[in-house]
């Protein structure tokens, strides 16, 4: 009886150990940013490749923004997150592929690399996110997305910058649901972004 026992009270024990550490809360909803997908039209209409490739550094976040969270901003200047999501990465991460998959799709350039490539790249991209978060306002209803970037462009051989960007883009939330937010996120993204590729052509070609 003895002998039956003591595996008996040991299985007891596991099992309330377990349900003390079990974690019953529900795991984050993760959001993605991509490029949006380019139209027949745009595709048709690309400019062959400018003979150029850059790299895209891994970008210096902002103390508060370096995190995996979506952050809001509210009236008296208090920085919270949204409860229960997530971006898919931590935003330095999430912004460099993202940037790398927009110089891709419309930038025209030979080839862009993230930093870690194995391919040396003549030129480099460097961002700072100063602004990344939704704004509320006194009053209203539903958040304005704030995406504010600070972008240099120069040669790897001697580390000149040759040019700099500073998109600074507002897009109003449709509604206050998340879904609405991470449209606005994603459309203020595409914009400052866009803006760096096209000024990084520029840039380079009249170099």
């Amino acid at each position: 009886m003895k002998r039956m026992a003591l595996p008996l009270l040991m299985l007891l024990l596991t099992a309330c150990a377990g349900s003390l550490f079990k974690n019953k809360a529900a795991p984050p909803t993760m959001y993605l940013l991509s490029a949006p997908p380019k139209s027949a039209a745009a595709d048709s209409a690309k400019k062959p490749s400018a003979p150029f490739d850059v790299a895209v550094l891994k970008l210096r976040v902002r103390a508060g923004l370096d995190t995996d969270r979506i952050a809001a901003l509210y009236p008296d200047r208090r920085m919270d997150y949204f409860a229960g999501v997530r971006w898919s990465g931590p935003l330095d991460e999430v912004l460099q592929d993202l940037a790398v998959q927009e110089f891709h799709s419309n930038s025209g350039l030979r080839n862009v690399s993230g930093d870690s490539s194995v391919f040396a790249s003549a030129y480099w991209l460097e961002i700072e996110v100063a602004d990344f978060q939704a704004e509320y306002a006194a009053g209203a209803s539903a958040p304005t997305v704030h995406v504010h970037l600070l972008a240099r462009v120069g040669n790897s051989g001697d580390r000149h910058v040759l040019g700099r960007f500073e998109p600074d883009i507002h897009e109003a939330a449709a509604d206050n649901r998340m879904t609405a937010i991470v449209d606005a996120y994603s459309r203020a993204v595409d914009k400052a972004l866009a803006e760096i590729a096209a000024g990084t052509v520029q840039t380079l070609s009249a170099k």
